[in-house]
């Protein structure tokens, strides 16, 4: 497996974290794992809904001092 890219969109605003992690994940390979890191609570609903709908894995979703940090694996 790969290692994890960062996708750094903190300090952007709803759709942009979530623009930035799929703009990424169209050009990754599958198996590849994303770490979106957000300053948006949106982020930490958008991103799930997001990953569920396009049937990737969601690996890990946490808020560390005020920065969500999303993991996200390529499925497909």
């Amino acid at each position: 497996m790969s290692e994890c890219k960062v996708v750094d969109a903190r300090n952007t605003f709803c759709p942009g974290p979530l623009m930035e992690l799929i703009r990424h994940m169209k050009k990754a390979s599958v198996g590849d794992m994303f770490e979106l890191l957000s300053t948006d609570d949106g982020s930490s609903n958008d991103v799930p809904e997001w990953v569920h709908k396009a049937k990737h894995e969601m690996v890990s979703s946490e808020k560390v001092a005020g920065v969500w940090h999303i993991r996200v694996r390529k499925a497909r």
